[in-house]
């Protein structure tokens, strides 16, 4: 007898191949192969999963629901039920399936984001809203589904075949970092500069003012540059990952980024990028203009001299496929955008990274998502939430990517763990939250 698992299926197609290579691969890291023959399948004496009509001999059963034997994009009816204290989709009826929906087909609604190749509507930086999305609706957002029904597709199969070993999944921490404007005084050129001023002066702010002069007469710290902090963060919880982003972009309306010729910049980039990994920011322009990507990568590239293969896109201006498409042509090998900026949660369902499934082109790619779960201005500007209710609420999410055993992945800006612009009592929030995500702790 063997312990390598065999999945039968009377019909294979693309979408069941990739969602089978990412729950049982990505997410379970459990081996296994496919087979098409009902013969082979009635033959096998190791631990199996029919997923068709009907169970094949004393296999574990999932009864197939229609999804993943499509090729075409339409509105699908996705019945919402509750199973074992939780939602799910796409029900299935007789045949004594061992779950009362397909948890496949619902992983797979929610890993390839299907609905956001359906008509939907769009906020003001083009961007598929959270309100929009079926977690949202069905209040599912805040938990890690398709690692939820994977653990329970692995539970059904400890208890069917307990010889059977299974690998535990390990939790993990990954800090990222958006340099969205490395300094909030300094190398911005004469004309940002005066513009600043006189901001300032026009909004009789004389704090700022006199802070403005002591940055720049070298008497105070720039406000915006915490990054030896975050570095110390990082020493102190040493099995968390940390990654910077950083918008290189032109600047315009919502790039305001510093120039990527400031030779002090780029000794920072390059500093930052001995202790910690580095990613480009693609800038808002970059959506319109995905040419923009290749330009960016390359002013980055040219400072850290290293090749760059990772993204998140600025604002999270994200639209599938298109976005995905030009990372891929661009050489990118690993994107965090997915995640959205009004409201914390799992945007595909998932806390593990995993491929992008072009569901035009009907194919697995190459490019690995990185899901994040939460950014600091989520709660402070979108939710309007207090430090306190941010600190509980994040402890939560830690909660559930730990309960899963995947992955907790955030998004703050090193302008925010200063102390201006009303940041002030968020450092705290950034430091309880390093505390309670860090691995070591159980």
């Amino acid at each position: 007898m063997t312990d390598k698992l065999l999945i039968y299926t009377p019909k294979m197609t693309n979408r069941l191949g990739y969602t089978l290579n990412v729950v049982f691969r990505y997410i379970l890291n459990m081996e296994y192969q496919l087979t098409v023959s009902r013969e082979a399948m009635e033959q096998y004496e190791g631990p199996k999963i029919s997923y068709g009509p009907e169970r094949i001999g004393d296999s574990l059963f999932i009864k197939v629901a229609r999804l993943l034997t499509e090729t075409t994009i339409s509105e699908q009816e996705l019945r919402p039920l509750t199973y074992d204290g939780q939602r799910a989709f796409f029900p299935v009826y007789g045949g004594e399936s061992d779950f009362p929906f397909d948890p496949l087909a619902s992983s797979f609604y929610l890993l390839s984001r299907y609905e956001e190749y359906l008509p939907h509507l769009t906020d003001e930086h083009g961007r598929f809203k959270a309100v929009e999305s079926v977690q949202y609706k069905e209040g599912m957002l805040a938990y890690p589904m398709v690692d939820r029904w994977a653990l329970a597709i692995r539970d059904k199969i400890a208890q069917k075949y307990p010889s059977m070993k299974i690998a535990e999944r390990k939790y993990e921490f990954v800090q990222t970092v958006d340099i969205d404007s490395a300094y909030c005084y300094k190398n911005k050129g004469i004309g940002r500069g005066l513009m600043g001023l006189m901001r300032d002066i026009s909004a009789r702010d004389t704090a700022a003012v006199k802070r403005r002069m002591r940055v720049i007469t070298g008497k105070e710290k720039d406000p915006y540059d915490t990054f030896e902090y975050i570095l110390e963060q990082r020493k102190k919880y040493r099995q968390g990952h940390l990654i910077f982003f950083v918008l290189l972009g032109d600047y315009g309306v919502y790039d305001k980024p510093i120039s990527y010729l400031s030779s002090e910049f780029r000794e920072l980039l390059k500093h930052v990028g001995d202790y910690a990994k580095m990613g480009i920011h693609p800038s808002y322009e970059s959506l319109a203009h995905p040419q923009l990507i290749d330009k960016e990568m390359k002013r980055l590239s040219d400072i850290i001299h290293r090749p760059i293969v990772r993204s998140r896109f600025h604002f999270l201006r994200l639209q599938l496929p298109e976005s995905y498409r030009a990372l891929m042509h661009a050489g990118i090998k690993h994107d965090y955008t997915m995640g959205y900026a009004e409201e914390p949660g799992y945007r595909a369902g998932t806390a593990t990274p995993y491929p992008f499934f072009d569901l035009l082109r009907d194919s697995e790619t190459e490019l690995l998502i990185h899901p994040f779960v939460t950014m600091d201005t989520t709660f402070r500007r979108y939710k309007e939430k207090t430090p306190d209710e941010a600190i509980e609420e994040l402890g939560q999410m830690i909660e559930e990517a730990r309960k899963v055993g995947g992955r907790f992945c955030c998004i703050v800006h090193n302008q925010n763990i200063g102390d201006i612009d009303g940041w002030g009592e968020w450092k705290r929030v950034y430091e309880e939250m390093m505390e309670m995500a860090d691995p070591s702790k159980k």
